[in-house]
């Protein structure tokens, strides 16, 4: 029997291919004993239980970006983190270690590497993150989501998607996904939606816009968030949600997505051929915006940048494309030569390979 520690979390982008990765191992390996490891103030300490796993924490212990209180304590802090996770690796046995990114990643890939365990990282961003180049200089192993990302050594796996994603049939699903949301079976749907929290701009500048979307003729379902603005503009045919638990509902309903463009979303519009307008987000390293970057050659999707994301931009570009309604087909169709539905079982591949390689460690 395997014994695993997964490790990551924080925001929905590490927590997400982790649930994904560990809901095909279960699948296909029940006896496998999978650990989550992540901290208490993450999404992880209330998605991780609910879907049957164990959740071990650790302090969250963020890489210091600035020369100030916080970078002197840090030396201390991540030493505690790395302890407590080998006393884990110790403890239950763990045979390998998985890291996803997120403030767990770090001190996992450092207690593996003090454990002799193998070390596998899974990279969603375009653009590696801190916790997964260390991975890289211990000696682990990396599966990539997308073919342009730079880690020595990486193996394009793309995305782990959620079951309900990865086999979601659109065209079986789309009648009971228009009745779910009240919408119209004869008129087309755009699907607007900033992620969990939302986004402001996004929010603002299409409930601005709701009449000539909707005067256009197609339907609308905009999940908002909650604080971010987003207000029901009382029209009919454009339904607000503060947000969606049925995912696979909204993108079988939806015929056009406008959207950030975060790996995972990324990843689930191309593995079901959904075409998309993305809004990267602006604050960060760039990395949505390289995330979207394959889709948009493939011409599978358009880019507006956030800051010029507006209900002008609005009338003057997206109102034109919905009524190309050809040209969205197309771009569907692109989206489908581009998309990988089996990235679980890809990155399994790899911690499998990592398992098994003779003295192989870190």
């Amino acid at each position: 029997m395997t014994t695993a520690l997964l490790a990551g979390g924080g925001t929905a982008g590490h927590v997400n291919p982790l649930l994904a990765l560990a809901d095909h191992w279960r699948a296909t390996d029940p006896a496998a004993e999978l650990l989550v490891l992540g901290t208490a103030e993450g999404l992880e300490a209330r998605l991780v239980p609910a879907r049957g796993f164990e959740l071990l924490t650790i302090p969250r212990v963020p890489f210091p970006r600035r020369p100030d209180g916080a970078a002197v304590r840090f030396p201390g802090r991540f030493r505690d983190a790395v302890r407590r996770t080998r006393a884990i690796i110790r403890d239950r046995g763990v045979q390998v270690v998985v890291g996803f990114g997120g403030y767990a990643a770090a001190p996992a890939y450092v207690a593996a590497r003090l454990e002799r365990i193998p070390i596998v990282a899974h990279e969603a961003n375009a653009r590696p993150g801190i916790a997964n180049r260390l991975a890289v200089w211990l000696g682990g192993r990396v599966g990539i989501t997308f073919a342009g990302t730079r880690l020595r050594g990486a193996r394009l796996v793309g995305m782990p998607l959620r079951p309900e994603i990865a086999g979601l049939d659109r065209a079986a699903l789309r009648g009971e996904a228009l009745a779910f949301f009240g919408l119209d079976p004869a008129r087309p749907v755009l699907l607007v939606t900033g992620g969990s929290t939302g986004a402001k701009r996004i929010n603002e500048s299409m409930t601005a816009s709701a009449a000539r979307l909707v005067g256009a003729g197609w339907q609308v379902v905009h999940l908002t968030g909650t604080g971010r603005g987003g207000d029901d503009p009382g029209l009919e045919g454009y339904r607000t949600m503060a947000y969606c638990d049925r995912m696979d509902l909204a993108f079988a309903a939806a015929d056009l997505v406008l959207c950030r463009s975060g790996s995972a979303t990324v990843s689930e519009l191309a593995a079901i051929g959904l075409p998309a307008v993305f809004v990267p987000y602006a604050v960060g390293n760039g990395e949505q915006r390289l995330n979207a970057r394959e889709l948009v050659d493939a011409g599978a999707a358009i880019i507006v940048a956030d800051s010029e994301l507006s209900p002008e931009w609005v009338a003057r570009e997206l109102v034109p494309l919905l009524g190309r309604r050809a040209e969205i087909a197309r771009m569907a169709a692109a989206a489908q030569q581009v998309g990988r539905r089996d990235g679980a079982a890809d990155l399994l591949a790899l911690v499998h390979e990592a398992i098994a390689a003779p003295g192989r460690v870190g």
